[in-house]
């Protein structure tokens, strides 16, 4: 294992965020880490561990961005994992979502991860070398009823890494995609999801499936220590994945996806095709 390793995570102070700073920590590395609450993020961690920079950015700003960035590299000197993690969950058919909601969550879900990218880019081209994790989730590549524009985000996420990962492969810079199912974290608490306010009687699956979340809380079958290990486990390999599924669940529904596409394209081949001069 390489502790001199520099990490850069977003949305760390709590959560599988917050897990994988306290595992770090604990095996060596240096860990920058960032919140929109700098004293909330030392109170969890802890202020006493010269390897830890706890910073506060708000990640749809580019230049506080660009400011956190910077002031890992002045501590630490470079940065070799840059993980995406900050999100939030958006529940709400998309008639049900202001446009303010909507664009609120794609600040922190997308743009906020573009910022960090944008700007930690530089350094890892110069060192020719660097690993950039994005958090999406398994809704952004199997997505279910009541969460729309969370896993337009989320799939926004998802096609930007896969582009991302061709486009700086010549600078030696790996880049994954980690797609998440259901881990017991506060991700199902007000702190981390918003639900519309502005329900329509209308949508009953959509109630059904905001209930039936409701209900996981606390029960989820996912284990954020097990995570935290997996993603250290990932970027020690020497040819990291381009995707990664988490949890048993994130497994089963990212197969399903795969046979419903598969089953798709097949059964319109001959339209598909019938379009060709």
């Amino acid at each position: 294992m390489d502790n001199k390793k520099t990490w850069f995570i977003t949305g760390a102070s709590k959560g599988l965020g917050l897990t994988l700073v306290k595992h770090l920590l604990a095996a060596g590395y240096a860990v920058a880490a960032t919140s929109r609450n700098a004293a909330a993020l030392t109170e969890a961690v802890g202020s006493d561990n010269k390897n830890f920079l706890p910073l506060q950015a708000d990640l749809a700003n580019d230049q506080s961005v660009a400011q956190a960035i910077q002031s890992t590299v002045d501590k630490f000197g470079r940065i070799d994992v840059a993980v995406n993690n900050a999100g939030y969950g958006t529940g709400g058919s998309i008639e049900e979502l202001s446009d303010a909601e909507t664009r609120a969550s794609f600040d922190i879900n997308v743009f906020g991860t573009l910022n960090v990218i944008r700007h930690v880019l530089p350094f890892m081209r110069k060192q020719r070398s660097g690993h950039i994790i994005n958090i999406s989730s398994i809704a952004g590549i199997s997505a279910n009823t009541g969460w729309s524009i969370y896993a337009a985000a989320k799939y926004a996420v998802t096609g930007l890494t896969d582009v991302l990962a061709q486009d700086v492969k010549e600078f030696g810079i790996h880049v994954t995609l980690i797609a998440p199912g259901a881990f017991r974290t506060s991700f199902l608490t007000a702190d981390s999801l918003v639900i519309t306010d502005n329900p329509i009687a209308d949508y009953t699956a959509i109630r059904a499936s905001h209930a039936k979340y409701a209900t996981m809380d606390g029960t989820q079958q996912g284990d954020p220590e097990k995570a935290a290990a997996a993603m250290i486990e990932l970027v020690n390999m020497p040819e990291p994945p381009l995707y990664l599924l988490l949890g048993s669940d994130a497994y089963s529904r990212g197969l399903n996806k795969l046979e419903q596409l598969n089953a798709a394209f097949k059964a319109t081949e001959s339209l598909t095709k019938s379009t060709d001069y």
